[in-house]
């Protein structure tokens, strides 16, 4: 490992602490190393706040400690353009920095590739590519969302060993306590969680997050008829009688970077079907159902094989096992 990739890295983990509040701006993480050999180091504030490179900026002049001849390592390339913000790249020139590291340039249209050429245009060495594939996993979600204008889909189903995706004579919760936790978590990093009107209906969910610290999704209900109960938890929430696609298109105009679907196998069907998910989450817990009456993780044929999708992880969360899979899309991210 070099020295330029121990300290991307330590970027990294800056980012991972803006996660659930940096959106829909992409989280990032900044690491200065000053002259004197001191470090400080940022990560992206809540929408109007600073972003990662300007709290790490801040950090050094709180600290008394020159920023002339400096090296800044960000996850993403920097911001040339005035937004809610002023633009990173004039407060990294200001403070006199010298070197910009940088893992993968932003897609997004207001900056893609201008950064890093007004960076290099005032003198300032620009590293590229360090730990990009990293970064661009970390900050999946976001890429897809620029790139497509549509939301990042993630797919999560619970399921026995036989495929079952409910246990009909059976507790109502096939996982255990690790393994909703784990969903809590999902939910808290997701801008929106939509299920079906059968899953509102026959579960009643509330789709909040309860078990983690973090904020809750925007609920959505997919029902042809246009309403649910009055007295389902899940309100308030949008409900869709749409197509599946122009809902994509509607949530990312409004800047939803990620979607969770969280629905019963019919809803899970429609966006497989239509490939239309960008990642695959699937919880099996170490039971056997038994019962062929019970309904399977998909309401059709579905297949879902390592020839389209890429097995990214499988964890241990209690008794169950998370098993994530990619599908294999355009890596985007870097120039």
């Amino acid at each position: 490992m070099t020295n330029h990739e121990a300290l991307m890295r330590r970027a990294m983990h800056m980012a991972s602490t803006a996660r659930l509040h940096a959106r829909p701006n992409p989280w990032v993480g900044a690491v200065l190393v000053c002259a004197d050999g001191s470090v400080f180091e940022g990560a992206t504030q809540p929408p109007g706040g600073p972003h990662a490179e300007i709290v790490a900026l801040n950090a050094a002049r709180e600290a008394h400690t020159s920023t002339e001849g400096a090296t800044l390592y960000c996850t993403l390339e920097p911001c040339s353009h005035t937004g809610r913000t002023g633009p990173c790249t004039s407060a990294i020139i200001d403070a006199g920095v010298v070197t910009v590291v940088s893992a993968i340039t932003d897609p997004d249209p207001l900056v893609a590739g201008q950064g890093h050429q007004a960076l290099r245009a005032a003198g300032v060495e620009v590293i590229e590519h360090v730990c990009a594939d990293e970064v661009s996993e970390q900050l999946a979600p976001y890429l897809h969302h620029r790139t497509t204008g549509r939301p990042y889909v993630l797919l999560k189903m619970a399921g026995t060993l036989d495929a079952r995706s409910s246990l009909p004579h059976g507790p109502r919760w096939i996982t255990g306590e690790a393994a909703r936790t784990r969903v809590h978590q999902i939910r808290a990093e997701s801008d929106a969680i939509v299920v079906g009107a059968n899953t509102v209906r026959i579960d009643n969910p509330e789709l909040t997050v309860r078990h983690v610290d973090g904020p809750s999704p925007q609920r959505i209900v997919l029902s042809q008829s246009g309403n649910i109960p009055s007295t389902a938890l899940v309100h308030p929430c949008t409900v869709w009688n749409g197509e599946i696609s122009d809902l994509l298109t509607t949530l990312g105009e409004q800047g939803i970077v990620q979607l969770m679907v969280e629905g019963g196998p019919q809803v899970a069907s429609e966006f497989h079907s239509q490939d239309l998910v960008n990642r695959y989450v699937f919880h099996i817990a170490p039971i056997i159902s038994g019962d062929e009456s019970a309904p399977g993780l998909f309401s059709e044929t579905a297949q879902l094989s390592l020839e389209k999708c890429t097995l990214v992880s499988a964890t241990a969360f209690g008794d169950d096992i998370e098993i994530v899979m990619d599908t294999h899309k355009k890596k985007v991210g870097v120039s």
